[in-house]
């Protein structure tokens, strides 16, 4: 057993009609089916679409750490 953890970090991008938490979570999510390990994220970037002068679409730009391991 280790003593330490070894990360690493992939940049995705995940959007949504309703909230930017709706479009973290969607992000996750996905990432989740072909990422394990998933330990932490942070928002980089954080745009939307405007139409009629509202938000119509989030867009979230996060980083988000996975644990290597030797399996």
């Amino acid at each position: 057993m280790s003593d330490h953890h070894t990360y690493k970090k992939v940049e995705i991008v995940g959007s949504s009609t309703t909230t930017i938490e709706d479009a973290i979570n969607n992000a996750l999510a996905e990432a989740s089916k072909s990422l394990d390990l998933m330990e932490w994220f942070e928002v980089t970037e954080t745009r939307g679409h405007i139409e009629n002068g509202k938000v119509a679409h989030f867009q979230v730009t996060l980083k988000v750490g996975f644990r290597i391991t030797n399996s």
